[in-house]
């Protein structure tokens, strides 16, 4: 048994979820809002395209990792890309990447895990920048894709399920918080996988959606809830933890992960989708009317974050002012 209250106060204070506060910073200095341009907050930037949308997402690597696995940090600079696009209801177009190193030695085994990836998930890279003359390794790679329906960040309802789906034929990278389920994976299946989430956006079974990031289930149920306005609440007792270890899957990195919503009559047929590819997925939580994400154990409600009396990312929808 798990202290559901302990773990709630747990990811309130989780740097995997605290973290994600830098995006508020940035906001606020340039001026942004969900109503800017390109709707900042959603995985990825989605500019009307004739009967589409283009999408545009960029992703950074902190150094220390790039250094100590720079194969994987390649691999993930196209991968976490790609999920940011696949999270849209899009489907992935190009890379390109910027690549700082000391040497042509230490950027070839970063560049091979690039062009793995790209061969793996048939994304082509197609430029970028390079610099060998630097002190250490740094990596950032930007992603385009085109959607013909989104899945955004900004319209899950009350009423509404909260799914959870993710690969879990893998394992945890080392001590880590990365949970790779695409090692050794036939291509082939990889590619397939990826045909998923622009599927249900075509079909519009889900609400809204986001991929799971670095801030793992509870720090990208907050984000969504925050862009959506809404409250969340997670079911405890419905999450399986690959290792049974629910305090780490909580924050955990899966490489192939999304939280989605869904009208409760779509739900079976979402999770049908992901099932008939031997890839996890379960109702874990519901949507309500509010602004707080709670960790829910039977009756009983444990505060995570309160979105409106502590602005995550400082992307809320902005009220309307009332009228007499």
């Amino acid at each position: 048994m798990i202290d559901v209250a302990a773990l709630a106060a747990h990811l309130a204070a989780h740097p995997h979820v605290t973290g994600k506060r830098d995006i508020d910073v940035a906001c606020a200095a340039l001026g942004l809002s969900q109503n800017s341009p390109g709707r900042p907050g959603d995985d990825a930037a989605a500019i009307p395209d004739g009967d589409g949308w283009q999408l545009m997402a960029t992703e950074g690597f902190m150094n220390d990792f790039v250094a100590s696995a720079p194969w994987f940090a390649g691999w993930c600079a196209v991968m976490v890309n790609m999920s940011d696009i696949l999270a849209m209801g899009g489907r992935p177009t190009a890379v390109t990447n910027t690549l700082w190193a000391p040497d042509a030695a230490t950027a070839q085994e970063i560049l091979r895990g690039m062009k793995d990836a790209s061969e793996a998930y048939g994304i082509p890279i197609v430029g970028g920048h390079t610099n060998l003359r630097t002190a250490q390794p740094q990596l950032a790679a930007a992603i385009w894709g085109r959607a013909n329906a989104l899945i955004t960040s900004f319209d899950a309802q009350p009423g509404d399920v909260l799914i959870a789906s993710a690969d879990l034929r893998g394992a945890y990278a080392g001590d880590s918080s990365n949970f790779p389920a695409f090692l050794n994976a036939p291509h082939e299946r990889l590619r397939g996988d990826m045909k998923i989430l622009p599927a249900l956006a075509e079909d519009g079974l889900v609400t809204a959606g986001k991929d799971i990031s670095q801030g793992g289930i509870a720090g990208t149920a907050l984000m969504l809830a925050e862009c959506s306005g809404v409250a969340i609440t997670i079911d405890a007792t419905r999450i399986a933890p690959p290792d049974g270890d629910l305090t780490r899957w909580m924050t955990a990195f899966p490489s192939f992960g999304f939280l989605l919503t869904a009208k409760p009559e779509n739900a079976a047929g979402v999770l049908s989708r992901f099932h008939q590819r031997d890839i996890g997925a379960v109702v874990i939580g519901s949507v309500s009317s509010g602004s707080a994400l709670t960790l829910g154990e039977g009756s009983a409600h444990h505060l995570i974050w309160n979105h409106a009396a502590a602005p995550y990312l400082g992307l809320a929808p902005i009220k309307e002012p009332a009228h007499a």
